[in-house]
């Protein structure tokens, strides 16, 4: 099985919704953010940016019958808080923005556009003054380098809450009807996993050594954890940044290198396949031995935002892409790759009950393990009956 890599999409379409609607483009959208950023949110009644218009409406913003600009407000605030991503409830834009632990983005993006309180009505350059003090760097330096990813970043986020808005919120399943691993009920006995090629770590994962591939569970949006979470994606992305001898990080590698991903294969702002394995490089996770990160594309976020739907046969899906990804890129490096590292794929937040994805990785893990025996795989967790699970698992037959 080859990696899942979704088909490119011609520039000027986007995401359909149930309906078969359009969702506009995110080069169109960009477009006109760039247009309102000099007059401003005011400005919104009189120059009817029509991208935006149909976005906020897809996001359940601008429903027919009410004030468009409005709309159009809410769904950038909305797009604000999302890149924001502010420690504890979501509140207001302008506290994400003025919460100094928020993403530099949506601190920049709400400043760029007014979207704090006492500020909608200032002029174009003393936004620009103050989303450029979010980077320490000069307004017009902001206007030649930061200010094209701030927009184009809201463009993205304002297209996803669109996207996740239009799809039905796929039916939540009780933990005890998850279906199990499949079991081989007749046939011939498949060759047993040696026992020494698993190994499984009751550690965090940023923590390992010397293991030459990572695996990290994302979103179909291909969007990583923020630094501060304590979650896989985050932990890893805090330890593949590069910092500056201050400790303040100047490359935020992997969400850098997937972004770059998703522009190339024109998936901006929209989801990808279910499954998809992305690789990126290791950034400073360099210095521990690493040599790729790859990123498995497990869970789909829900229509109400509450959480995440993780269909366990996707997590085998990413699984077998991880090997064949591997098997393609193995004999490029020397020497050559011989290690994976999973973690508990697709346990996050409104994802499968972490006992059941334990079940689901050590069965998929051990089905590729068969098919490709060269390899050593670790699992690891930081919850001691999981690492037991694992371990028993890695020990049957």
């Amino acid at each position: 099985m080859s990696p899942q890599i979704p088909p490119s999409v011609p520039e000027q379409r986007s995401a359909a919704d149930p309906a078969g609607a359009e969702l506009p483009s995110h080069a169109r959208l960009a477009e006109e953010l760039h247009a309102l950023r000099r007059p401003g949110l005011a400005a919104l009644r009189r120059i009817r940016p029509e991208a935006l218009r149909e976005v906020a409406r897809a996001a359940g913003h601008a429903p027919d019958g009410t004030d468009e600009a409005a709309g159009i407000e809410a769904l950038l605030e909305a797009a604000v808080r999302r890149l924001a991503a502010a420690p504890g409830p979501p509140g207001p834009p302008g506290e994400a923005a003025d919460d100094r632990r928020a993403d530099p983005l949506g601190r920049a993006a709400a400043h760029t556009f007014g979207l704090l309180p006492g500020r909608r009505g200032a002029a174009a350059p003393e936004r620009r003054k103050a989303a450029a003090a979010v980077y320490g760097v000069t307004p017009e330096r902001f206007r030649r380098g930061q200010e094209q990813e701030v927009i184009a970043e809201l463009a993205a986020a304002a297209l996803a809450l669109a996207h996740a808005a239009t799809q039905a919120t796929p039916r939540r399943e009780a933990p005890d009807t998850l279906p199990d691993p499949p079991s081989r009920a007749a046939g011939p006995a498949l060759p047993p996993v040696p026992a020494h090629r698993i190994t499984v770590h009751l550690s965090s994962v940023e923590l390992l050594r010397d293991i030459d591939i990572l695996v990290s569970s994302e979103n179909t949006h291909m969007e990583m954890s923020k630094t501060f979470r304590p979650t896989v994606s985050g932990a890893l992305r805090r330890a593949a940044a590069i910092r500056d001898e201050g400790g303040e990080i100047t490359d935020d590698v992997l969400a850098r290198e997937l972004a770059d991903w998703m522009r190339s294969h024109r998936r901006t702002g929209l989801p990808v396949r279910p499954g998809t394995v992305v690789p990126t490089s290791p950034g400073a996770l360099a210095e521990r031995g690493v040599r790729r990160v790859y990123h498995a594309a497990v869970a789909r976020p829900v229509a109400d935002g509450g959480g995440y739907h993780v269909d366990p046969q996707t997590l085998a899906e990413a699984v077998a892409a991880v090997f064949a990804l591997a098997n393609a890129e193995r004999d490029a490096y020397d020497p050559p790759l011989r290690s994976l590292c999973f973690p508990l794929l697709g346990s996050g937040q409104g994802g499968l009950p972490p006992v059941k994805a334990a079940r689901w990785l050590g069965w998929a893990v051990h089905e590729e393990l068969r098919r490709n025996p060269g390899w050593a795989v670790h699992f690891v967790t930081r919850d001691p009956e999981l690492a037991q699970l694992l371990t028993d698992a890695s020990s049957a037959p």
